[in-house]
């Protein structure tokens, strides 16, 4: 009998593993749930811009950190789609401090699945603030099984890759940068 429920665990836990520690591929490479924010974004080519930014605006550290924290990833494209010479501005060390908080914007304390701010979402009849490290606050929503974040200014972006799993939190890709107030 101990022999029978032993194997039935084991066939169980075999299924199941798979599903619950599935690493994603984002830009490319993919993503080692061993390694931190800093460490798995650096590898992504999808990813090159926003971890200048992270580098340039001395987060590094703080994102390589134990956190736990959930990030709202903006890939290059949605870098991209930011008025020309934004990025390049924001990179000048005059723009330091508009840069961190810009980034900081897209940074939750804790480790938010997608199903942990999809059931949220239901809980807050419809919606859910989350306050980030920069003070700010997001709004996430859901359009059936997709979730999406509202800016401060009324931006909407959406998660592209969900639950990206980190050292130290969560990755959540999205297809526009957020912008605080």
């Amino acid at each position: 009998m101990k022999k029978v429920l032993i194997i039935a665990l084991s066939f169980i836990a075999i299924t199941i593993a798979p599903k619950a520690f599935a690493q994603k591929t984002v830009g490319g490479t993919v993503m080692s749930p061993a390694k931190n924010i800093v460490q798995n974004t650096s590898g992504s080519k999808d990813h090159t811009t926003l971890v200048n930014a992270i580098k340039s605006a001395g987060l590094a550290p703080t994102l390589s950190a134990a956190g736990p924290y959930t990030v709202f990833a903006p890939t290059n494209e949605a870098f991209a789609q930011l008025p020309a010479g934004t990025v390049d501005n924001l990179m000048k060390p005059a723009s330091k401090a508009n840069l961190i908080k810009l980034l900081t914007y897209h940074v939750v304390p804790g480790k938010l699945t997608s199903a942990d701010l999809l059931t949220k979402v239901k809980e807050g009849k419809g919606k859910l603030e989350l306050n980030t490290l920069s003070g700010g606050t997001l709004t996430v929503m859901s359009q059936g099984a997709k979730l999406y974040l509202i800016d401060e200014k009324g931006g909407k972006s959406f998660i592209t890759i969900a639950d990206v799993a980190q050292s130290n939190g969560v990755i959540q890709v999205v297809n526009s940068v957020l912008k605080p107030n």
